[in-house]
């Protein structure tokens, strides 16, 4: 079975029948709606890869339905379109279609356009993936995204300032180490460490955060006479 769903939206039976039967024959799940309202109903309850969309249906052109799903989706679009239909086919890559094939087309061509496709969004998804996984330091129940700039607690998200997003990815990144509030200094400020009393500070305004008991810490802990470190779970 294709790991890949296929929504088809024409609103002629016997084209959306005929591509279906393409795509089933190539492996791939097809779903099939006959209007941009009925699309978006298969959106919502199924998961999509790729939308092959007719640009003049009754109810829900292709025009406003690819608009609609570019709210929420990032899925290939490829729309159907007659040769005489060509300021829709410009209009429809202008509102968020990948690509457009013209009416009458060749089952050849229609496929080659959708395994090329999908191929692409799939080699983009793990790109993408593989970015957010390198970008995200976890410890427990403590998450910090280096991309995002985002730091969650047991998946609440937790304000903190830029200096002390700096400490805490140290930190994060160096899980069982110590460091010396000069050491903490110098890879932060990246400067010779002059007034470190400042780096207590911060400690203690992280903690506010991120434990649910300041006073006795899970995540960031003292060793006394040493400096700080993130406590490995």
């Amino acid at each position: 079975m294709s790991q890949y769903n296929i929504l088809v939206v024409e609103d002629e039976e016997d084209i959306a029948e005929a591509v279906k039967t393409y795509l089933l024959n190539q492996g791939y799940e097809v779903f099939v709606a006959h209007n941009g309202k009925e699309g978006l109903a298969v959106i919502n309850e199924n998961t999509i890869h790729l939308a092959i969309v007719d640009v003049m249906m009754p109810v829900m052109n292709g025009i406003d339905f690819v608009m609609k799903l570019r709210e929420t989706h990032h899925f290939p679009v490829i729309m159907l379109s007659a040769k005489s239909e060509e300021v829709d086919q410009i209009m429809g890559l202008n509102v968020g279609a990948d690509d457009y094939v013209t009416k009458p087309f060749r089952p050849l061509e229609l496929l080659a356009r959708v395994n090329s496709h999908l191929r692409r969004f799939s080699k983009y998804n793990t790109v993408n993936n593989k970015e957010q996984q390198d970008s995200l330091l976890t410890c427990g129940g403590l998450e910090l995204n280096e991309t995002t700039k985002e730091v969650f607690v047991d998946e609440c998200p937790i304000k903190v300032t830029s200096i002390e997003f700096k400490i805490l990815t140290l930190l994060m990144k160096n899980q069982g180490r110590v460091f010396s509030a000069d050491e903490i200094y110098e890879r932060v400020w990246n400067e010779k460490a002059v007034n470190t009393e400042t780096i207590m500070v911060h400690i203690r305004n992280i903690r506010e955060k991120i434990e649910v008991n300041p006073k006795k810490p899970q995540y960031l802990k003292v060793v006394w006479g040493i400096g700080y470190k993130i406590e490995k779970q």
